[in-house]
């Protein structure tokens, strides 16, 4: 039977966990869930009160863990995908929201041969640009890929891969979903994740996604995983 082990990696997620755990907790199947692991960083906002207090309160079916780990999202999926029991990892943001029935729309993915990708994304912000990204999501197109959108992948797969490459302290989603696709084996559901505008509010729509086009284009051009942090620490932490 597939279960899903749903790994969400956090850092100061005080404001979002909460509404996202919950949500995943209500939206799902008990039977289809595994587990859920948070894989916290190193948080000091009292996410890590927050996530424990929940656990132990948790009346929920699904059972709750909480791992901590050094920073890094890389290392903390590799972490949660070692924990998890299920035979299938679904990989989910601390600020984002899947649809509903998100499990279902997973596990049928499975049983039609389809062993790992991604929800097509929205923003929850109406700018005109936010809106056009997230409709372009809807398409296989790689340039459309990101963390946000949320990665299924079945567990054979992904230890086959050998996992998140811990080179890589950002751009960790898209080297796996490069590797995927170099393979043919990913697919975008048609229903819609919802994640956080938040960096984009506060460091402005086009100043931000400028500097996501770069770190793409220098990947593209071959990069290293070091060269791409210090892009992202110079301009954009």
């Amino acid at each position: 039977m597939n279960k899903i082990s749903v790994i969400i990696p956090m850092l100061n997620e005080a404001k979002t966990i909460g509404k996202v755990l919950q949500h995943v907790l209500r939206k799902s199947k008990p039977k289809n869930i595994a587990e859920i692991i948070i894989v916290d960083g190193g948080s000091t906002d009292g996410s890590l009160e927050f996530v424990t207090s929940l656990i132990s309160n948790n009346s929920a079916t699904t059972e709750l863990f909480l791992l901590q780990s050094v920073k890094g999202r890389a290392k903390q999926m590799n972490m949660g995908s070692q924990r998890a029991t299920g035979n299938i990892l679904y990989f989910l943001h601390a600020d984002s929201i899947p649809p509903n029935h998100f499990d279902q729309f997973i596990i049928d993915e499975l049983q039609q041969g389809n062993s790992a990708g991604c929800f097509k994304m929205k923003f929850d912000h109406n700018h005109w640009w936010l809106r056009l990204a997230s409709w372009l999501t809807q398409f296989r197109w790689r340039a459309c890929r990101g963390g946000d959108q949320s990665q299924f992948i079945d567990k054979s797969l992904f230890e086959e891969l050998n996992g998140f490459d811990e080179h890589y302290t950002i751009y960790e989603d898209n080297d796996l979903i490069n590797k995927l696709y170099a393979r043919n084996e990913f697919v975008v559901i048609q229903q819609w994740i919802t994640t956080s505008a938040r960096r984009y509010e506060s460091q402005g729509i086009w100043k931000l996604q400028y500097h996501f086009w770069t770190i793409y284009v220098k990947k593209w051009f071959g990069a290293s995983a070091d060269e791409l942090h210090r892009y992202y620490l110079k301009y954009i932490a």
